[in-house]
């Protein structure tokens, strides 16, 4: 797909694979519609690509069904077309079930789940009338094995797998890809402020960049891939996980060890890099 004069809305479009995704897309030329809660963040990415293409921003919580219809008549308003949504916003507040607040884990499947899915059928329309276009999710390899301390995240990026892999089924032969991205665990502030109650069973898979998801997001608006794992090999691990669960027993004690010893080193790195700065 050639990006340039293209419309591409992006959820969490403000910080980490949001603002990365945005990049790629500005330096691609399309026009961009970023989404996200915080206005300040939002003004600052967009302020930083408006020499590249045209930017325009809105601030509101995904999980708000008349917000969601006002994104994409102001999108529609801006530049005439929608052609792109990428659903990459989330939410996670780790723990087991019975120490995470009910309010929580509902905010989880809202953000997580039913955002996506209110957002994609909202842009049906748009996608119709510009002829085709794209919708790419942002999932989670936590999506496709149980992941400790992460059910309630686990289970909307599960949902949002299946919604995924349903709607591409009901739009076949529409001109309207759908796609998702199921990364591992990522090196932004999504994993690293939260580093000590993220499972060490997270960290024994290798660290992805929000620059190699951005790039997977924009391959996926071209491409026939239906989902795109990252690491490859980490999405051949959780699939022969979820298919046996005797296997993933037996693994998961051995993956967890490695995962204590990677977290272990990046904490190590990170106060390391503390004490050599010139604050301290």
């Amino acid at each position: 797909m050639i990006f340039k004069d293209k419309t591409v809305i992006i959820t969490g479009g403000s910080e980490g694979v949001g603002a990365a995704t945005a990049r790629l897309f500005a330096d691609a030329g399309a026009n961009l519609m970023l989404v996200a809660r915080g206005k300040k963040n939002l003004e600052a990415i967009a302020a930083e690509l408006r020499d590249k293409t045209r930017v325009e921003i809105f601030a509101m919580d995904v999980s708000d069904s008349e917000a969601c219809a006002d994104l994409f008549k102001k999108a529609h308003f801006e530049y005439g077309r929608v052609d792109i949504l990428v659903n990459n916003a989330g939410f996670h507040k780790r723990g087991d079930v019975e120490t995470v607040d009910a309010n929580d884990l509902g905010k989880m499947i809202d953000v997580n789940l039913k955002a996506p899915i209110m957002l994609s059928r909202l842009a049906l329309p748009y996608l119709r009338e510009a002829g085709g276009g794209a919708i790419i999710n942002v999932g989670s390899l936590a999506g496709r094995t149980p992941l400790p301390g992460s059910a309630g995240y686990a289970a909307g990026k599960a949902g949002l797998r299946s919604f995924t892999y349903a709607l591409a089924v009901e739009l076949a032969g529409s001109g309207i890809k759908l796609a998702v991205v199921s990364p591992g665990p990522i090196d932004t502030g999504f994993i690293m402020a939260d580093i000590d109650a993220t499972s060490d069973l997270t960290f024994s898979q290798p660290l992805s960049t929000a620059q190699d998801v951005a790039q997977a997001i924009l391959d996926l608006c071209s491409n026939n891939v239906r989902e795109q794992s990252m690491p490859w090999l980490s999405g051949v691990l959780t699939l022969l996980m979820s298919l046996f669960p005797g296997l993933a027993q037996r693994v998961r004690p051995v993956l967890e060890r490695k995962g204590a010893r990677v977290k272990a080193r990046i904490k190590a790195a990170r106060k390391h890099r503390e004490s050599d700065s010139p604050d301290h």
